[in-house]
């Protein structure tokens, strides 16, 4: 097992990695005999460990949510939300990140080295779902000793593995913030996500799968799968206020055509910046993870059922302009949520930015979520 620092360590965006022995069974019959973790903790845990707030974030994210980004210096992509001051506070609680199982910023993926053959996983890595990373989270907290968290917050794929923390070990979640996301994938979720993932296996450069080491990786192909998903995090509204179909001058940037339109600089850089940080594989595997998710079918068809019984409090937000995760999808939870007889709590929010809402600059937001966590206390 790795070293690591003490959980009550007080500076500010203390990134972790630790090796945490298994077997971890996963939902598709296989199991890891051990998994990494990369983390980053902020603040200070209680002496009775109560003030822990697990933040889970989304598909191209992170654990570096308020610090600064090591690969690309960029600051952390919550970090409205997490810091001094702010909703999520670390003068109040042990704030922990977690990279996802399947990622590639630290934790075990398809990059992963084997510990067996100690070669990269590739694909032979096994499939996972939402409830394996929730799993892996929850070995983690383990190994930090904190067993109630007074809240799990996320966002799109983030507030996925809320749901799966609150319907898998809600005894360990007294509060649950669940912003733009869904309680199952749609056909139009998964033809989405299958569009990027059949771009990426069709770059020569895949080598299916076993690209690790060579010169070359399939970064054309994500590129492109970057593109066609972040369209989906945007509004037409947004879209068309910021680019409409203002021209430009000319410029190459490595797709072949020029790019004409504004709109069209705007994705390809979106699209090649990505490549930078993100591995191909990991693209594969946390897509498909999200388009198995179905709470639901895990619960016998019936959502409600997943919830029967909880003491978890609920705060459930969606944006007026998100296409991706609609206010619908968040209103199926409420429903299921008041039917299990859960205290609920539900905001639609106004914001021009479409899915990406959760990530920019929404007041509402910021005071929907310290108003919730507050009442907590």
């Amino acid at each position: 097992m790795l070293a690591v620092s003490p959980p009550d360590d007080q500076r500010f965006g203390l990134a972790r990695h630790i090796v945490l022995p298994g077997p971890l069974a996963l939902d598709g019959g296989a199991s890891l005999s051990q998994i990494e973790v990369g983390y980053e903790t902020y603040g200070t845990l209680d002496a009775d460990a109560s003030n822990a707030i697990l933040i889970c974030h989304a598909l191209t994210g992170d654990q570096h949510v308020a610090s600064n980004h090591p690969r690309t210096g960029k600051p952390g992509w919550w970090a409205r939300m997490v810091g001094p001051g702010k909703p999520i506070d670390p003068a109040r609680n042990f704030i922990v990140c977690a990279n996802v199982l399947g990622s590639c910023m630290g934790s075990s993926g398809p990059a992963s080295a084997d510990p067996v053959t100690g070669t990269p996983y590739a694909m032979r890595f096994p499939v996972i779902t939402i409830r394996d990373m929730v799993r892996a989270q929850a070995l983690l907290l383990d190994h930090l000793g904190i067993w109630s968290l007074a809240a799990v917050v996320g966002g799109s794929m983030g507030g996925m593995q809320v749901i799966e923390w609150a319907a898998t070990y809600p005894a360990r979640v007294r509060s649950a913030v669940v912003i733009a996301s869904t309680a199952r994938h749609s056909a139009q979720n998964i033809a989405f996500h299958e569009v990027g993932r059949q771009a990426i296996m069709a770059d020569p450069n895949w080598r299916g799968g076993d690209y690790y080491g060579q010169a070359e990786g399939p970064s054309a192909g994500l590129a492109v799968a970057r593109m066609a998903a972040h369209i989906t995090y945007l509004s037409e509204a947004g879209l068309t206020e910021k680019f409409g179909r203002r021209l430009q001058k000319r410029e190459s940037v490595g797709f072949g055509f020029d790019a004409d339109f504004q709109v069209e600089s705007y994705l390809r850089h979106q699209g090649l910046s990505f490549t930078d940080r993100f591995d191909a594989n990991s693209y594969l595997y946390i897509t498909r993870a999200m388009d198995y998710y179905d709470v639901a079918e895990e619960h016998g068809g019936r959502l409600a059922d997943a919830f029967r019984g909880t003491a978890t409090r609920f705060c459930i937000v969606s944006f007026d302009t998100d296409w991706l995760y609609p206010t619908s999808d968040s209103r199926a939870i409420v429903h299921a949520l008041t039917a299990a007889g859960a205290k609920a709590s539900f905001v639609e929010l106004s914001a021009p930015f479409g899915h990406d809402s959760f990530l920019l600059d929404v007041p509402e937001l910021s005071r929907v979520i310290d108003g919730f966590l507050r009442a907590g206390l």
